[in-house]
C-alpha cells in the first residue's frame, strides 16, 4: 500500500497514456483520410495539367499545319497557272510558296516539297522559254507580254534580253540549216531513206552547201533568205515594241487588283530583293536544257528572298482574279512601271545587239554563196539571184542600221567569180567558132534584124527587175547607193519592208517545189518565163516575135532577159518599158545597119553579141561592171590578135623584113598587150578547145558559116583573097561599132575606171587601121610574087661605062607580075574600093622591092644611077596600063633613094633624118655604096654611120 499512490499515480498515468494514444490514434486516422483526400486531389490536378498541356501543344501547332495545308495546295494552283498561261501570277504564288517553305525548313517532310518545286520551277522556264522560242520566231504581242512580265517580276530583265539575243542566234543557225538539210535530202531521194536522211542530219553547214545541186539553188537562196527575213522582222518588231498606255493601264490594274496587299513600298521591297538574283539568272542565254537548272536555283533563291505580306485568302484571291473586269487604274500603277522598263530595257539591248543578229544572217548567206552551183547557173538566173541578194542587203542595212561592207564585198566576190566561169565559157565558144570560121559572109536575111543595143547605148535598159512591186524597184535600182542608210530611213526604213510583206517568201513556188528554177541543161521556166506575171506586167512584157527576129530567127537563148529587150526606162516606176515605135529606138543606127551586116560573119556575131551582153551585163552587175568591161577588151583582143596570126603572118617576107620588123609601133604594142593580157587563151589555141558539155554553158554558138558552105581552110596561107577581105571588113566593122558604144560604155563606168577605157581604144581599138592595113599587105605579099625580086635587083650590074637605050630584064618581069596580080584581084570576088586599095599596097610593096633591092647593090657608077632611073621609069610607064591610078607618088621613094647618091658626103645625116620611110640597113647600104665609089675616106664614112645610127 505504501506504493498505492504510487501505483495510482502509474494507473492515471497508463490511463493518461492510453487517452492519449486513443487520441493519436484518431489523429493519425485523421490525417490519413486527409492524407489520401489530397492525394486524391493532387492526382486529379496533374491529370488536368497534362491534358491541358497536351492542349496547348497542338493549339501551338494549328498555324503549322495551316501553313502546310496551304503549302500542299499550292503547287496545283501553280501547275493550273501555268496551263493558263499566267507566268506572271504563277512566280506570284512561287515567292509565297518558297517562303512557306523556308520557313518550315526543318521539317523532313519540307525537303521532299522542295525537291516538286525544283523539277516545277525547270519545267515552268522550259515552258516559258519555248513561248519565248515562239514569240522569237512569229513576235505576237500577248506572248511577248507575258514573257515580260514573269521575267521583270523575278528582276531578270537583263538576263532576258540576253536570252532573246541567243534565241535569234540559234534560230539563225537551225533555220539555215533546216533549209539546205531538206533540199538536199529531197534531191538525194534516190538514196535508201535512212541512210539519206542519217548522213545529212552529220553533215555541217558548209558541207550542205557543197552538196546543193545545181537546179535546187535559188530555191534554196530564196528558202534562206526568207527564213532570215522573217527573224529579222521578229526582232525588229521585238525591238520596237512599246506599251500602249490605256491597254497596259487595263491590264495593269488587272494584276494589281488581284494582289492582296501590294502598296507601293512593297513593290520596291519586291524589286529589290528580286533583283538580287541577277549575278546567278545571267547564264539565262544558254540553251534551254542547259540553263535550266541554273534558272531553277536562281529563281527560287530570288523568290525565296522576296519580303511581302502574307496571302490570307489566296484561293479566294485567285478565284476572284479570275473574274474581276478589266477596270479602271491610274497608269501610274507600279505594275505598269515595272513593265514598261522591262521593255524599254529590253528594247535598248536589242537596238545594241542588232548588228551581231545581221552579222551572223549575213556570215550564213556568205557560206551559202561559197556553194559550187552559184557559179554554174544561167546568166539570167545569176541575175535573179542578184537581185534579192541585193535587195537582202538593203533590208539588211535598213536593219541594222550601218552599211553592210562586208557582205558587199561578197557578194563582189561572188560576181567575179560567176565573170570568171561565165568569161571562160564565151572565150571557149569564141575560140570554137573561129576554128571553124570559114571567113564567108553570113546571109543578110540572117542578120538584118540584129541590133546591138546593149553595146551601143541605142535604147537599152539602165536595170531590169523581176517584180512588178514598186518597193523591189526602188531597192534595187538604189543598190549601188548606200545613202539612204545614213538618213532617217536608217531608223524607220525596217517598218517599211515589213509593211511590203517578205520580198523572198513572194517568189517562192506555190505548187510546184521545182518549177520557177534552171533545169540541168541551163533551161529555165516557170518564173523566169518571160510571160510570167511576177515578173513582168502583161503591158509592158516585150513581144517574142520581135526577139526571134532580133536573134536571126532563132529561139530565145535560155539566158535572155527579156527586160535586156526593153526600149527605155519609165522614171516613174523605174520598170523596162517597150516604146510604142518598136524600132524609132533604132533610128540611129538603122542607117548603117545594112552595110555593116553585109560584112558580118559567124566569129564576128558570135562576138558582137557577146560583148553586147557583156554590155548589159555591165548595166546589170554594176559593182563588177569594170571586170566585165575587161572580159570585152579580152574578147575583141582575143579576136584581134587571131586575126593578126591567120592572116598577118608569113613564112617568107618579100622583102627580106623579118614580120615583126614589118610591123609599126602602134600594132606592135596592140599585140604585146593582147598577148598579156590573153596570155591563157592564146597559149591554149593550139590544143583542143574546152568541151561546152560541162554542167554548165554561159556562151551561145554563133552559126559559123551560111549553110551548104564546105570546110576547106585551116591555116591563113590557105584561105583566099576574098576570105581575107572578109577578115578585115569584120574586124573594122567591129571596131566602128565599139567607137560608137565608147560613149556608152564610159557612162557606165566609174570615174575611176575611165583610164581601162581609155586605154583599151588607144591601144587597141585604134590599132585596128594598123592591123588591116598590115593583113592587106601580107596578102599583097602572097599574091604578088616578087619574092626573088629583091636579089635580081641586087645582082643586076650597075658598075656600067655607057648608059644604053635598054632597061634591066627584071623590070618586064616584074610588069608581068603585077599583071598576074591584077587579074587575081579582079576574079577574087570582091569589092572595086578594095581592089583598088589592094592595088595601091601593090605598087608600095614593089616600091619597097626595089628599095630594098637598090640597098643592096654593092658597086654602082653614075650611069648605073642613070639606069636605076631608066628602070623606074619604064616600070612606072608599064604600070600605068595596068592601073587607073597616079603611079609615080607611089614610086616616088625609089626616085628619092636613087637621087640620094648625088648627095654631097656632108648632107646624108640630115638626109636620113629627113627620110624615115627608109630603114636603117637601107641608109647604111647607100651610106656604103657611095663612100665606096666616091672614095671617102674611113673615117669619114663611119662618122657619117655613127651619126646615123
Amino acid at each position: 500500500m505504501e506504493h498505492h499512490e504510487v501505483m495510482v499515480k502509474g494507473m492515471n498515468l497508463v490511463r493518461e497514456l492510453e487517452k492519449d494514444l486513443r487520441i493519436a490514434n484518431v489523429i493519425c486516422m485523421n490525417g490519413r483520410r486527409h492524407l489520401t483526400s489530397s492525394m486524391n486531389e493532387v492526382s486529379r490536378d496533374l491529370i488536368v495539367n497534362s491534358y491541358s498541356k497536351k492542349k496547348q501543344a497542338l493549339l501551338d501547332m494549328l498555324p503549322t499545319l495551316t501553313e502546310l495545308r496551304r503549302a500542299l495546295d499550292m503547287p496545283s494552283t501553280l501547275e493550273s497557272l501555268v496551263e493558263e498561261g499566267n507566268y506572271w501570277k504563277a512566280f506570284q504564288v512561287l515567292s509565297e510558296y518558297l517562303q512557306i517553305l523556308d520557313s518550315l525548313s526543318e521539317l523532313s517532310a519540307i525537303q521532299e516539297m522542295s525537291r516538286g518545286v525544283e523539277v516545277w520551277l525547270g519545267r515552268t522556264l522550259q515552258k516559258l522559254d519555248a513561248l519565248l522560242l515562239g514569240v522569237c520566231q512569229e513576235f505576237k504581242e500577248d506572248g511577248y507580254i507575258t514573257v515580260i512580265d514573269a521575267y521583270a517580276l523575278i528582276g531578270d530583265t537583263a538576263g532576258l534580253a540576253e536570252k532573246i539575243q541567243s534565241f535569234f542566234m540559234q534560230e539563225v543557225i537551225s533555220e539555215t540549216h533546216s533549209v539546205l538539210k531538206a533540199i538536199v535530202h529531197e534531191d538525194e531521194e534516190g538514196l535508201s531513206q535512212n541512210s539519206s536522211c542519217h548522213f545529212n542530219s552529220r553533215l555541217t553547214y558548209s558541207d550542205l552547201c557543197l552538196r546543193i545541186p545545181d537546179s535546187k539553188f535559188r530555191q534554196c537562196l530564196l528558202r534562206t533568205l526568207a527564213v532570215l527575213f522573217d527573224l529579222m522582222c521578229s526582232y525588229h518588231e521585238i525591238m520596237e515594241f512599246q506599251l500602249e498606255r490605256k491597254d497596259s493601264a487595263a491590264q495593269t490594274s488587272n494584276k494589281c487588283n488581284e494582289e492582296i496587299s501590294c502598296s507601293p513600298g512593297e513593290t520596291q521591297e519586291v524589286d529589290s530583293d528580286v533583283r538580287a538574283c541577277n549575278n546567278s539568272m545571267s547564264s539565262s542565254r544558254d540553251v534551254i536544257h542547259g540553263s535550266s537548272s541554273r534558272e531553277e536555283s536562281a529563281t527560287k533563291s530570288s523568290l525565296t528572298e522576296t519580303s511581302g505580306s502574307p496571302y490570307s485568302d489566296f484561293h479566294d484571291t485567285i478565284k476572284e482574279a479570275g473574274k474581276e473586269d478589266s477596270a479602271t487604274s491610274s497608269i501610274e500603277s507600279p505594275w505598269y512601271h515595272l513593265r514598261k522598263e522591262a521593255t524599254t530595257f529590253v528594247s535598248q539591248t536589242l537596238q545594241r545587239g542588232r548588228r551581231n543578229l545581221w552579222h551572223l544572217t549575213a556570215s550564213r548567206v556568205s557560206v551559202l554563196l561559197s556553194s559550187a552551183a552559184v557559179c554554174t547557173a544561167s546568166i539570167h538566173q545569176f541575175l535573179k539571184n542578184y537581185e534579192d541578194l541585193g535587195v537582202f542587203i538593203l533590208t539588211g542595212e535598213a536593219f541594222c542600221g550601218i552599211e553592210a561592207v562586208e557582205f558587199r564585198q561578197k557578194l563582189k566576190v561572188v560576181c567575179e567569180n560567176y565573170f570568171i566561169a561565165f568569161h571562160r565559157q564565151n572565150v571557149h565558144a569564141l575560140k570554137m567558132v573561129l576554128e571553124k570560121e570559114t571567113w564567108l559572109k553570113l546571109p543578110p536575111e540572117t542578120v538584118h534584124m540584129i541590133s546591138f543595143a546593149g553595146l551601143i547605148g541605142d535604147g537599152a535598159p539602165l536595170i531590169s527587175l523581176s517584180s512588178g512591186k514598186s518597193t523591189n524597184v526602188s531597192a534595187v535600182h538604189s543598190i549601188k547607193s548606200v545613202n539612204m542608210v545614213h538618213t532617217g530611213a536608217r531608223k524607220n526604213g525596217f517598218s517599211h519592208w515589213i509593211k511590203s510583206g517578205n520580198p523572198f517568201q513572194q517568189k517562192l513556188p506555190t505548187s510546184n517545189e521545182g518549177r520557177g528554177y534552171s533545169q540541168p541543161n541551163g533551161s529555165v521556166c516557170g518564173e523566169f518565163d518571160g510571160s510570167s506575171t511576177n515578173n513582168f506586167h502583161d503591158d509592158k512584157t516585150p513581144r517574142k516575135n520581135d526577139i526571134n527576129q532580133m536573134n536571126g530567127a532563132n529561139s530565145v537563148s535560155e539566158d535572155e532577159n527579156e527586160d535586156l529587150l526593153a526600149d527605155f526606162i519609165d522614171e516613174d516606176s523605174q520598170l523596162p518599158s517597150r516604146s510604142s515605135k518598136p524600132h524609132h529606138s533604132r533610128a540611129l543606127s538603122s542607117h548603117v545597119n545594112d552595110e555593116e551586116n553585109t560584112t558580118q560573119t559567124g566569129s564576128s556575131l558570135c562576138l558582137l553579141k557577146s560583148m553586147d551582153k557583156y554590155a548589159r551585163l555591165m548595166q546589170k552587175l554594176e559593182v563588177v561592171n569594170v571586170e566585165f568591161f575587161k572580159g570585152v577588151c579580152q574578147l575583141f583582143g582575143f579576136f584581134f590578135y587571131f586575126i593578126y596570126e591567120t592572116f598577118g603572118q608569113q613564112n617568107a617576107s618579100s622583102t627580106g623584113k623579118g614580120t615583126s620588123s614589118s610591123l609599126n609601133y602602134r600594132l606592135r604594142t596592140a599585140l604585146s598587150r593582147v598577148n598579156q593580157d590573153c596570155e591563157e587563151w592564146i597559149k591554149s589555141q593550139s590544143s583542143s578547145p574546152t568541151s561546152l558539155s560541162s554542167p554548165f554553158v554561159h556562151a551561145e554558138l554563133t552559126p559559123t558559116h551560111p549553110p551548104n558552105t564546105n570546110y576547106g581552110h585551116s591555116s591563113g596561107t590557105s584561105l583566099g583573097l576574098k576570105e581575107r577581105c572578109v577578115a578585115v571588113d569584120t574586124i573594122s566593122l567591129v571596131a566602128r561599132i565599139l567607137n560608137r558604144s565608147k560613149a556608152h560604155l564610159q557612162s557606165m563606168l566609174l570615174q575611176s575606171n575611165s583610164t581601162i577605157l581609155e586605154d583599151f581604144y588607144v591601144h587597141l581599138v585604134d590599132a585596128v587601121p594598123d592591123l588591116t592595113e598590115h593583113v592587106h599587105r601580107t596578102t599583097v605579099r602572097l599574091l604578088l610574087h616578087i619574092n626573088g625580086y629583091v636579089e635580081r635587083v641586087a645582082n643586076c650590074k650597075w658598075e656600067v661605062k655607057e648608059l644604053g637605050m635598054e632597061h634591066n630584064g627584071y623590070v618586064d618581069l616584074m610588069l608581068g607580075e603585077f599583071k598576074h596580080y591584077k587579074t587575081r584581084l579582079a576574079h577574087g570576088g570582091i569589092r572595086k574600093e578594095v581592089q583598088d586599095l589592094l592595088l595601091d599596097y601593090g605598087l608600095e610593096i614593089v616600091a619597097e622591092t626595089l628599095v630594098e633591092g637598090l640597098s643592096r647593090v654593092k658597086r654602082c657608077s653614075d650611069e648605073g644611077r642613070a639606069l636605076m632611073s631608066l628602070d623606074l621609069q619604064v616600070l612606072i610607064n608599064g604600070l600605068h596600063h595596068f592601073v587607073s591610078l597616079n603611079v609615080k607618088p607611089k614610086l616616088q621613094m625609089v626616085e628619092t633613094f636613087i637621087k640620094a647618091y648625088y648627095l654631097p658626103e656632108t648632107e646624108y645625116v640630115h638626109w636620113a633624118r629627113a627620110h624615115p620611110e627608109y630603114s636603117k640597113s637601107q641608109v647604111v647600104g647607100l651610106v656604103n655604096l657611095v663612100a665606096t665609089m666616091k672614095g671617102w675616106k674611113r673615117k669619114t664614112r663611119l662618122d657619117i654611120l655613127e651619126k646615123i645610127e
